[in-house]
């Protein structure tokens, strides 16, 4: 399996096509984020996937009216059933969990042929009230989803230097 290649061509996509996403192809993307890891395997995470143009564009609002999220055809919104867990390091385990979760589908979506854009950039109570997200619960991340009106350009990544060390700082 050569997903390297893949992961070093990722770009999220800022403009989609006026296209509908295939039933089954959506099955295989909550199928990869449910297989993903999460803490003690609480599975913390509750999926919901937004299709309807109505509730798309209400999402979009809720996202400042940002273009990708008016042109996404579907909106995977990753929302929390365990806000308070928190692992024996003190963090909370949530936002690990989502991270995965969501890399999980957005790996999938790309081996779909999709474009992705992770956006974390909306209101959150607004989003909770147009997907009825309970109270108690978080809306951890948004997904857009949708096939790529353009190809995006590659955009500088640092330098393994910069990021990395062995065995120390």
């Amino acid at each position: 399996m050569e997903v390297l290649p893949e992961i070093a061509k990722w770009v999220s996509t800022d403009h989609f096509q006026n296209r509908d996403i295939d039933g089954k192809i959506i099955e295989r993307l909550v199928e990869a984020a449910r297989r993903a890891p999460s803490a003690k395997n609480r599975q913390p995470w509750r999926l919901i996937i937004a299709q309807k143009e109505e509730v798309r564009s209400r999402l979009a609002e809720a996202a400042f009216g940002q273009d990708p999220a008016k042109e996404a055809q579907a909106v995977a919104a990753f929302c929390t059933t365990n806000v308070d867990y928190r692992m024996p390091n003190g963090h909370h385990a949530y936002p690990l969990d989502i991270g995965i979760a969501s890399g999980f589908l957005m790996i999938q979506a790309r081996a779909e042929g999709l474009g992705v854009h992770p956006m974390s950039t909306y209101d959150e109570q607004e989003v909770k009230e147009i997907l009825t997200v309970p109270h108690s619960m978080r809306v951890a991340l948004l997904v857009l989803l949708g096939w790529p009106a353009e190809e995006p350009l590659l955009k500088e990544r640092r330098p393994t230097e910069q990021i990395v060390s062995y065995d120390h700082w």
